[in-house]
């Protein structure tokens, strides 16, 4: 199986049901990520796990093609340099954080939106091209 295809279907579903609990639980959604930012160690453990996910698809899938496959390529960097950033940056991290939180009340249904958009992409393309 192509390696553009295997990634869609594994990532397009997982980002459908993020975006679909963003848009719906959006208190829930707020309160976790408030906790987040509370909690160093969490702040650590989500950039490890970004960091590792985002070499993970980078070492597998770093194609930069004018198709839809450039998708899975940007998710990718956007994971790696993101667990990077919380890693060597947490402090940062946490007050650039609270004042998105704060100051943004479309924050959460935006990203629902934009997270929703991009597993229904993959997903087509995964399962359906």
């Amino acid at each position: 199986m192509n390696t553009s295809i295997y990634l869609a279907k594994l990532i397009g579903p997982i980002l459908l049901v993020v975006g679909a609990g963003l848009l719906f639980n959006k208190s829930v959604y707020r309160e976790a990520a408030e906790d987040v930012i509370k909690s160093r160690a969490l702040l650590y453990l989500f950039g490890a796990t970004e960091f590792t996910a985002g070499l993970a698809i980078v070492l597998a899938h770093n194609v930069w093609a004018w198709n839809w496959s450039v998708i899975i390529t940007l998710l990718g960097w956007l994971l790696l340099v993101r667990g990077a950033v919380r890693i060597v940056l947490p402090q940062q991290i946490v007050d650039f954080g609270a004042k998105l939180l704060r100051d943004n009340s479309n924050l959460l249904s935006v990203s629902g939106f934009v997270v929703l958009v991009l597993g229904a992409v993959l997903s087509f393309f995964g399962y359906f091209a």
